[in-house]
């Protein structure tokens, strides 16, 4: 279902499009608000909406990163592929691929904002498009987690999403894109995933807030919450419990990354301009969280 608020018909047809098209085929049963909250453009290409654009993606070494990394550049756009050092030479591989630049930073350390914020000054001077991808799983059930495992996803998944994006909006262009990932777990919750549904549940909180704060510099700020997604890191879940997951879904199926990168490129393209502050749902009807 979508609602359209006043004066916002011209913002309509780009979020049609992509509704109905193969890119949104596992974006199902759900609310859509398009309102005129952003300046539209007057025109808004329908072939490689993003050329002359820079993007970072954060994670972008492998799984839904790297899919997002080759969607943007797939569309136009210049794709920073940011990961931790230790996946440095992967993400060189995706950037080598897409004719993008890759960076290695942890998203943890406390001067990855200064250190990001430095490169893309350097090199870019600005940027248009942040995808806070990067993110782990520590599952244990609250009575047998250790503060480690608690600390490590609360740090990679939101504080660390925080700390980044405070350092990186200053080196947002005008009208520009910032999508966050979270989970349908950050919506409804998961049995032992409570370190992880409450950073997901922080990543759409600080989308709400922040989407208002950055209207005035037309900038759109979203939150993007997959379901089962089929990556080697749910491929490591057990598997009555992936094969549960899968028949909670009206499509009784995982998803791919290259779902969650479609959703991610149309959020980041110029014709989502009616779209702030929201959570599109990937995960092909999931009942959790609908």
């Amino acid at each position: 279902t979508i609602f359209i608020a006043s004066y916002a018909d011209d913002r309509l047809g780009p979020v049609l499009r992509f509704l109905l098209s193969r890119h949104a085929a596992y974006i199902s049963g759900q609310p859509l608000h398009v309102s005129a909250t952003l300046p539209c453009p007057s025109s808004i290409p329908l072939v490689k909406p993003l050329e002359g654009k820079t993007a970072l993606v954060t994670g972008a070494a492998r799984g839904i990163g790297e899919a997002t990394a080759r969607a943007l550049a797939r569309e136009g756009a210049h794709v920073i592929c940011m990961d931790r050092p230790g996946e440095l030479e992967a993400a060189e591989k995706v950037a080598a691929s897409i004719n993008g630049t890759a960076f290695g930073c942890d998203v943890t350390d406390a001067e990855a904002p200064a250190k990001v914020g430095a490169f893309i000054a350097e090199k870019f001077k600005v940027i248009d498009i942040v995808v806070h991808n990067a993110g782990v799983t520590r599952d244990k059930t609250l009575g047998n987690m250790d503060a480690a495992r608690w600390d490590m996803v609360i740090g990679v998944n939101l504080i660390g999403l925080i700390a980044l994006n405070e350092g990186l909006i200053g080196h947002l262009n005008e009208n520009g894109r910032i999508i966050c990932m979270s989970s349908i777990g950050g919506i409804a919750g998961n049995p032992g995933q409570t370190n992880y549904a409450a950073s997901k549940a922080g990543v759409i909180g600080y989308v709400q807030a922040l989407a208002p704060m950055l209207v005035e510099r037309g900038i759109a700020v979203n939150a993007v919450a997959p379901g089962l997604i089929e990556t080697a890191m749910t491929a490591a879940m057990p598997t009555m419990t992936r094969e549960v997951a899968r028949r909670l879904c009206n499509l009784t199926q995982g998803g791919l990354p290259e779902d969650v990168a479609d959703a991610v490129t149309f959020l980041a393209s110029p014709g989502a301009a009616g779209m702030t502050g929201q959570v599109l749902r990937v995960c092909g009807g999931n009942f959790v969280g609908a």
